[in-house]
C-alpha cells in the first residue's frame, strides 16, 4: 500500500511538471505625450474583450497541426492599462467619477502564423473600438491594423510577440493622434 501511495504522488508531481505550451508576453507601448493637452478633465475607463476565442496567435505548421497560443496575462486589462497611461499623459484624469466614460472594446487581435521547415508567414490583425459616452453624446469609432511578415526558418514566440506589440502600439498611436477623438474630448468633458 506504502508503495502505490508513493509511486501515485510521483506520477502527480510529473503531471504537474510536465511543459506546458508556449505563452506571449504582450505588452505594447503608450504614447506618453511631452506636454498635457487636457487639464482637469475626468474620464472613467472600461474595457470589453468581444473576441470569441481568447487566444492569440494560431500557429500552422501543416499537415492539420494548429496550435493556438495564449497571452500571459490578460490582453483586456494589457490594452486598458496601456491607454489608461496614454490619457494621463495626455492630461486625462482617470476616475470613478468622471463626466465621461471612454469603453475600450476589444474586437479582434490575433497572429496568425504559416511555418515550414524553412520559412514562415505571420500575418497579425488588431481592431479596437473606443466608444466615449458624456451627458450631451455619444462618439464611437473603430480603429484597427494589420501587419504581415515573412521570414526565413520556423516563427518563434519572439516573432509573434514582436507583430502583436508592434501592432498594439501602432494602433494606439492612431487613438492619440485621432482628431475627431481628441476634439471630441475637448468639447463635451
Amino acid at each position: 500500500m506504502k508503495k502505490l501511495l508513493i509511486a501515485a504522488t510521483v506520477m502527480a508531481l510529473t503531471a504537474c511538471s510536465a511543459p506546458s505550451e508556449p505563452q506571449l508576453t504582450l505588452n505594447p507601448t503608450p504614447v506618453i505625450a511631452q506636454q498635457p493637452a487636457a487639464s482637469g478633465k475626468t474620464l472613467n475607463l472600461e474595457s470589453r474583450d468581444l473576441r470569441t476565442a481568447q487566444f492569440v496567435a494560431v500557429v500552422d505548421s501543416g499537415r492539420q497541426n494548429v496550435q493556438p497560443l495564449h497571452a500571459t496575462q490578460n490582453l483586456r486589462i494589457t490594452l486598458e492599462d496601456a491607454l489608461s497611461r496614454q490619457l494621463s499623459s495626455q492630461g486625462y484624469s482617470i476616475s470613478q467619477d468622471g463626466k465621461g466614460t471612454m469603453r475600450l472594446d476589444i474586437l479582434e487581435a490575433m497572429v496568425n502564423v504559416k511555418h515550414s521547415v524553412m520559412s514562415h508567414e505571420l500575418s497579425s490583425k488588431l481592431q479596437l473600438q473606443l466608444v466615449v459616452e458624456t451627458p450631451t453624446g455619444k462618439f464611437v469609432k473603430r480603429y484597427a491594423g494589420k501587419s504581415e511578415r515573412n521570414g526565413a526558418m520556423s516563427a518563434s514566440v519572439e516573432d509573434m510577440e514582436l507583430a502583436l506589440n508592434n501592432l498594439m502600439t501602432a494602433v494606439l498611436k492612431d487613438i492619440y493622434a485621432d482628431p475627431e477623438l481628441n476634439s471630441y474630448l475637448q468639447e463635451k468633458l
